[in-house]
């Protein structure tokens, strides 16, 4: 099972999580890519730290939507999406390859992540921006729209569940703004990452690292797997 984390999206003096600390329990890092969030030096610092710890590289994409932190959807043309997906690809991967490392797999980011799954447009804009840069794998949501016009583009494709957000009893996540929809507790985080792996539909679990004391969280997620006899690694 792979641990994931979104990561780099502090934003000059704007400060979000706490990324030295996360990291060391991760096997792939989300890093933004400056659209939604992060700056040219909070991602050159952050993808040099996660080639120090090992960590897998992965470019998290999203809206042009800093003052929205890309939670917000927007309704932009297929091949405008395609090309601003491109970008941020070009931009991470070159300075992540000057830190010593390489992006290693593409992850859309909040009301992209979950536009997505549905929206085929959309859908296949990202993918086609992943086609047209060598292909890599995509990391989403179980059963996505996304998932499967990126498989049937020829490229690996990864299932991804939360250990921090609350499910619905259809298998989404609760809105951000409804009661109860963050899980703050890190032994209730490593409990629902333990019931993800036991369902066998994921292969990567994701603490968010924004989410409140995402450290913790990461850690005991990690603790508990191991405990359950799931092997943490990267799947990239």
């Amino acid at each position: 099972m792979d641990l994931n984390a979104d990561v780099g999206e502090s934003f000059g003096r704007w400060q979000l999580g706490d990324d030295e600390a996360l990291l060391p329990h991760l096997t792939s890092a989300n890093v933004a890519c400056g659209f939604h969030a992060g700056d040219p030096l909070t991602l050159r610092r952050t993808c040099e730290s996660a080639v120090r710890h090992g960590v897998v590289i992965g470019a998290q994409v999203g809206y042009r939507d800093l003052a929205g932190f890309g939670r917000r959807f927007v309704d932009v043309a297929s091949d405008e999406l395609a090309a601003d997906v491109l970008y941020q690809l070009g931009a991470l991967d070159g300075i992540a390859r000057a830190a010593g490392g390489r992006v290693g797999y593409l992850k859309p980011h909040g009301a992209l992540y979950h536009a997505v799954t549905r929206h085929e447009g959309q859908a296949r804009a990202v993918v086609a921006a992943v086609v047209a840069y060598g292909g890599l794998p995509v990391l989403g949501l179980p059963g996505s729209l996304l998932l499967t016009v990126a498989e049937e583009a020829g490229l690996p494709t990864v299932g991804e569940g939360f250990a921090d957000r609350a499910y619905r009893p259809d298998g989404s996540l609760v809105p951000r703004a409804e009661p109860g929809a963050l899980i703050t507790d890190p032994a209730a985080a490593a409990a629902q990452a333990v019931r993800l792996a036991d369902a066998g539909d994921v292969r990567s679990v994701c603490v968010h690292g924004d989410s409140p004391g995402a450290p913790a969280l990461a850690a005991a997620v990690r603790a508990a797997l191991s405990d359950a006899g799931v092997t943490v690694a990267a799947f990239a």
